[in-house]
């Protein structure tokens, strides 16, 4: 396969369940603005490395609903698209190192995590494909010396020691990478061993969630839509969440909890007038959230502020940490879109999986003992890889908007939506 035939987003089959007719219809008209649109955005800043996007698709509205920079489910994607992949890490490394060959990947602390362990074994596969060498690089201060993983998969995993020399890093034997791929999301902060090291890090170190916000990405979102949205003529809010924020919070003394029902409150009053104006007869409930975090810590859904004050010890307790024990101090209100997607009567939302600026695939989180309002990243979900429908790289103008092929580009577009969002977050922070 050729560079030229890497479509920005391949041919899926989905679940299908929800009419987003008018948002879809919209996106097929415009395909041709809407694609030379992303090609002057990708011409004014360089797309992340890699990025997984988090949707929910409610009928009558398709927005992200998290942002991931280190995306963490590699081994979830369908082996049809590892061509795909293959090629749009081949295209993101020349970018990273253009000329040098020897990556060090740098996965969580984390090693009894057998799942996690496999994506990073196809992320290591990935790389190896693309013509790189690759080796994995662990902070764990568990481990000091090489330790082999024996996978579910029947892959074998080798975890080595990041080591230090001056300010460059590499392994004990003399591997000297040329640049370091984080598949680690400093949640617990930046490792000292990785600070202010000479070789360049993707992503960089200021995109961790040490340092980083989903209000600032949700913010940067709300722009991009702006912009995409005077384009295809649409209402902005049908693919994009409203949310909103305020200042610190303590959820075991209740300190800014004042400030939260407030917001809670006032994001309601704006949502439910939404949905007025297009004659939607739900309730609306906001999803407050940890503003820096992942793997679906620190989330609790509230339809009134007084949910909000009336939470009980064991709630609070969930919302005051988020992952490796980091305290929560600050949360994001965002409006919540509730999810039509089923696959087998299990609640559904798709996962964008994308390297560079391709979409390389997706998944189905799945959750049978969850609703369709509820966080479904959350203990008891299953993934169900999404699949080729067939052979072709482009919609099928011919089919109708909610036709397979077609759902998974409206799918395609609001998550590369989101990786522009982050592109400039990227850009932001290293000006």
């Amino acid at each position: 396969m050729t560079a030229a035939a890497l479509s920005p987003v391949p041919h899926l089959t989905t679940a299908l369940q929800g009419p987003l007719r008018q948002i879809e219809s919209t996106l097929l008209a415009r395909q041709d603005q809407i694609e030379a649109w992303f090609r002057q955005q990708w011409s004014q800043v360089p797309p992340p490395f890699y990025a997984s996007v988090d949707l929910r698709n409610a009928g009558y509205k398709l927005a992200p609903v998290d942002t991931n920079l280190f995306p963490a489910g590699f081994n979830n994607l369908n082996p049809d698209f590892h061509a795909l992949g293959v090629q749009a890490m081949q295209l993101a490394l020349e970018r990273v190192c253009p000329t040098a060959r020897k990556i060090l990947l740098v996965p969580e602390k984390h090693t009894r995590n057998r799942f996690y362990l496999e994506n990073v074994a196809t992320l290591r596969d990935l790389i190896e494909q693309a013509g790189f060498q690759v080796r994995v690089g662990t902070v764990s201060p568990e481990i000091t010396e090489q330790q082999e993983e024996e996978l579910p998969s029947g892959r074998k995993l080798l975890l080595e020691a990041v080591k230090r020399d001056g300010d460059k890093v590499g392994l004990a034997d003399g591997y000297s990478p040329c640049a370091v791929l984080l598949n680690n999301d400093l949640s617990g902060g930046v490792p000292p061993v990785l600070d202010g090291i000479e070789q360049q890090i993707v992503p960089p170190l200021s995109l961790g969630w040490g340092s980083r916000l989903k209000s600032d990405h949700f913010q940067v979102y709300s722009d991009v839509v702006r912009e995409f949205a005077e384009l295809v003529e649409i209402d902005p809010w049908l693919i994009d969440p409203k949310f909103r924020n305020c200042g610190e919070i303590n959820f075991k003394t209740r300190e800014g909890e004042d400030c939260l029902a407030r917001n809670v409150a006032a994001l309601l009053i704006d949502v439910k007038a939404k949905y007025d104006e297009y004659g939607i007869t739900e309730r609306p409930y906001c999803v407050v959230k940890a503003d820096a975090g992942t793997y679906g810590m620190g989330i609790m859904t509230v339809s009134s502020p007084e949910e909000v004050q009336n939470l009980n010890r064991k709630q609070r307790k969930g919302m005051s940490s988020s992952k490796e024990g980091a305290e929560v101090s600050q949360v994001i209100i965002q409006e919540g879109v509730p999810t039509l997607e089923e696959l087998d009567g299990k609640t559904a939302e798709p996962v964008v999986y994308m390297v560079d600026r391709f979409v390389i695939g997706g998944f189905y989180r799945v959750h049978g003992g969850k609703g369709s309002q509820e966080n479904l990243n959350s203990p008891g979900a299953s993934f169900e890889r999404l699949a080729f429908a067939d052979s072709c790289n482009t919609p099928h103008q011919e089919l109708e908007p909610d036709a397979e092929p077609n759902r998974f580009y409206a799918y395609g577009v609001i998550a590369r939506l989101a990786l522009i969002a982050a592109a400039r977050e990227i850009q932001q922070s290293e000006a």
